[in-house]
């Protein structure tokens, strides 16, 4: 060990495994330091220490350990967490997974450095989500409203267009009734081709919206560890634009399952007893410390919202990553391989997705007064008319009732018309759109609406027409 003005420096590396290096007689060393790890040719690697056990230190290195050897290795104590530069400039810009600019432009213009583990937030300086946050996607606005400060994963197969529907999400997003409160969308994708990433980034230049974007790539050919901490700067720029800056904040992080596999790498290279299928016994936790860094804050304009892309493997919503996931999330978006075959766009099945706020933000002073009510009726009539799909598929449609009849072809009319759309809708053409398909039915079959409901309906289209 050697000693300068400012820093420490060891040369007691002891092995190498993975992305991990381990070193001895680490006195001084802190958990969550940032270091610098020389290689025998002199490049210089920036690493975290992830765990310190009396004269021993675990330090994973950003960038890979490939190349560095125990004999000639060194590393260099920095003091301090690791940090990211914050500030508006971050708008418009394209930086990678380790927070460095790829888009040919200058450093970030920083106002300040912050710790990019973020700090515990006093849950009761939280503000319940109340206000809804329009997505331009009718079957999210209409039967999963998304609330500002809510947390709202998007479970989906491989395959299936999960990142079309986050591209086309962060065009069409919106915070209706914000007034002058500035809105913008920070976008993390985490182990993605360069034929995704120039997809993610000519939607948002086509859009218009990438000025109001900051985009953080990792390429699925980086290094691995990089995806530990990708969403996590992301959610720092979120955290002081939001909370320090006033803007309302959208984060999109793509894809959660290669997080989690980043994170059961690193587990298998510091030869940790593995939980479900591998992955490490902490996950839950480890993913709580990103998804509870959206919400509110009593005091503060701004608001972090998240949508969350988790691939689900085999499809199997029961899989350790969206099962947990879902425990810490406040509901779930399912995408439908079923109708992503028969060419609905987007794919969302509507029946198993839920989102817990939305009663809160939705209403006569929010979205609209008959939105509820809508939406329990779409529920209810297409939920009949999935029922109705299987008992044909077994006796035929010749013991159908005219009843039955008109259930099942709202089924049909419901998946081309609302949950199939090209291009952004807003709510209200989201709820017109509910009020044609319902009017196939005679008032005595839509309970979930009541008389006066109906009524102000039916004066509203004598009035139009």
């Amino acid at each position: 060990m050697r000693r300068g003005l400012h820093t420490t420096e060891f040369q007691t590396v002891h092995y190498v495994s993975g992305p991990l290096i381990f070193i001895e007689r680490a006195s001084g060393v802190h958990a969550a330091e940032v270091v610098d790890i020389v290689a025998p040719d002199g490049e210089i690697r920036r690493g975290q220490v992830l765990e310190v056990d009396q004269d021993r230190a675990v330090i994973e290195v950003y960038s890979g350990t490939r190349g560095l050897d125990v004999a000639s290795t060194r590393v260099r104590l920095g003091g301090d967490a690791a940090r990211m530069p914050v500030g508006e400039s971050l708008l418009g810009r394209m930086l990678d997974g380790a927070g460095r600019p790829i888009d040919g432009g200058p450093p970030v213009m920083a106002e300040a450095f912050w710790d990019i583990n973020g700090l515990p937030i006093n849950p009761a300086a939280r503000r319940y989500p109340s206000e809804y946050m329009e997505t331009g996607v009718s079957a999210i606005d209409g039967l999963n409203t998304l609330l500002r400060g809510q947390k709202l994963p998007i479970f989906s197969g491989f395959g299936l267009p999960a990142g079309e529907l986050a591209a086309e999400i962060a065009a069409e997003a919106k915070v209706p009734g914000a007034g002058d409160e500035p809105f913008v969308v920070v976008f993390a994708a985490m182990g993605i081709t360069h034929r995704e990433m120039s997809f993610f980034r000519r939607s948002l230049e086509d859009s218009g919206q990438l000025n109001r974007t900051v985009l953080f790539v990792n390429l699925a050919d980086d290094p691995t560890i990089e995806r530990l901490v990708t969403p996590r700067l992301a959610l720092t720029a979120a955290e002081f634009l939001a909370f320090h800056r006033g803007y309302h904040v959208l984060v999109i992080l793509t894809d959660m399952t290669n997080y989690c596999e980043a994170l059961r790498e690193v587990a298998t290279a510091r030869e940790e007893v593995p939980g479900r299928r591998g992955y490490p016994g902490y996950m839950y936790t480890d993913l709580a410390t990103i998804y509870e860094r959206a919400g509110r804050l009593h005091g503060h304009t701004g608001s972090v919202t998240q949508l969350v892309i988790v691939s689900m493997p085999d499809d199997d919503i029961t899989h350790p990553i969206p099962d947990l996931s879902g425990y810490i999330t406040e509901g779930q978006v399912v995408l439908s391989r079923e109708l992503h075959r028969r060419g609905v766009s987007p794919p969302i099945d509507v029946l198993p997705s839920l989102s817990r706020l939305m009663s809160s933000g939705i209403g006569a002073d929010k979205t609209r007064g008959d939105h509820r009510e809508l939406a329990d009726q779409l529920y209810a009539a297409y939920a009949q008319g999935r029922d109705l799909r299987r008992l044909v598929a077994i006796i035929g449609e010749a013991g159908l009732t005219e009843a039955d009849r008109r259930y099942l072809a709202f089924a049909d009319g419901f998946e081309r018309e609302f949950v199939n759309q090209t291009g952004g809708r807003s709510i209200a053409d989201t709820l017109d759109v509910a009020w044609r398909l319902l009017s196939a039915f005679p008032d005595r079959d839509l309970k979930r609406i009541s008389e006066a409901t109906l009524a102000s309906h039916r004066a509203a289209d004598e009035a139009g027409g």
